[in-house]
């Protein structure tokens, strides 16, 4: 199962960024592919819980599940204003939640 998790996390992930760099090109499936990528990395992490005693480490899975989260509401701000750069706010939370944790977590799991 955990294989299948990673190949969704890096399709996921893949159509986020194709998402994201083809709607400054006001492509019209541009928001459904970050969307269905965002989905895709957002259930990959709601469903890879922490199952351990460390609070940091508990710490760092609850920011990656609001990194998720941004990720979802950043592809409802693309649908919802489609004009307007304000996704961008949403979208630029997620990379920092998700970038910290990304770095973080493996950090945390060595110091054991």
């Amino acid at each position: 199962m955990k294989k299948y998790q990673s190949l969704i996390f890096a399709i996921g992930a893949a159509l986020l960024l194709i998402g994201a760099a083809s709607y400054i090109t006001l492509w019209n499936l541009s928001p459904y592919i970050y969307t269905v990528g965002a989905l895709a990395v957002a259930i990959v992490q709601f469903f890879t819980p922490y199952e351990g005693k460390d609070l940091v480490l508990k710490r760092l899975h609850r920011q990656q599940i609001f990194g998720a989260l941004f990720l979802v509401i950043t592809g409802v701000l693309m649908f919802t204003l489609p004009h307007g750069n304000e996704w961008m706010l949403t979208l630029t939370i997620a990379a920092v939640l998700e970038l910290y944790t990304a770095f973080r977590m493996p950090q945390a799991e060595g110091n054991k």
